[in-house]
């Protein structure tokens, strides 16, 4: 019990600091959040977004079985796409991380034995806790240009890089406020206060956020075993029952990971 308790209060501790910044706590604010995601879409790009459907840490694979989860996924009403990232380090924020983000959205959106390729629009944002191209800009928009011609090279491809430090006294300023408020008494939007309060401050909402701690926390660990039986498929000669009792995996789970990591390339 009072391993539980000193677990539970560290998670509380936790959940007072959050911020929409912080994206474990962002996913579950946004996750079916069309009103609010309409709202920061339409601030962030400059045009009226009306999103008709947005889910949160959303699994894609391409063909090749290679899988990425995205923070936020979302539609609009006119067939608009956009994935939303939240980076607090300036690494994860790369462009080659947004190029490998829009050819996985891409590849998601294809039918199997399509031809045409008519994709819709997609947006890659980013919005980073730094202002990573240090320009001190707000919002930083990426179009691809057809160099000769000094003309737009309109491929349905947009990359948006949101600085999260940008405090103007401006749309965009008092929505990156919004996102580093701890405390849901200080955001300027009242939805994303209503919805921070609930995840802060109710019962209900508490009790979502702790089983989302839990639940990283036992993903963490699986990947340990993971990474640990991954090891000892290579450097051992063990059976996959002991291989397990190593690990604390389930046989079926080690015979599954054998499989995928001794397959040929």
């Amino acid at each position: 019990m009072g391993d539980f308790l000193s677990q539970r209060e560290q998670d509380l501790q936790k959940i007072a600091g959050f911020r929409l910044l912080d994206d474990d706590f962002m996913t579950k604010v946004f996750d079916e959040a069309e009103e609010e995601m309409s709202y920061v879409l339409t601030v962030i790009l400059g045009f009226k977004v009306t999103v008709i459907k947005v889910r949160t840490q959303y699994e894609i694979k391409n063909l090749r079985g290679r899988s990425a989860r995205l923070d936020i996924y979302a539609k609009d009403e006119d067939g608009n796409h956009f994935n939303v990232e939240i980076q607090r380090s300036d690494k994860g924020a790369g462009v080659r991380r947004a190029r490998f983000n829009s050819s996985m959205v891409d590849s998601n959106l294809l039918e199997a034995g399509t031809k045409d390729y008519s994709l819709p629009e997609v947006y890659i944002i980013f919005i980073t806790e730094n202002d990573v191209m240090k320009a001190g800009l707000g919002v930083y928009h990426i179009e691809r240009r057809i160099e000769e011609l000094d003309k737009p090279f309109d491929d349905g491809e947009h990359i948006v890089y949101v600085n999260g430090q940008f405090d103007e006294e401006t749309d965009l300023g008092r929505l990156m406020h919004d996102f580093r408020c701890t405390k849901a008494d200080e955001i300027y939007n009242p939805g994303l206060a209503k919805k921070v309060r609930y995840y802060k401050e109710t019962e209900e909402g508490v009790q979502a956020m702790c089983k989302v701690m839990e639940d990283m926390r036992n993903e963490a660990a699986l990947a340990k075993a993971k990474e640990f039986a991954e090891y000892l498929f290579k450097t051992t000669d063990w059976s996959d029952s002991r291989i397990a009792e190593a690990t604390q995996l389930e046989v079926d789970q080690v015979v599954k990971l054998r499989q995928e990591v001794l397959q040929p390339a």
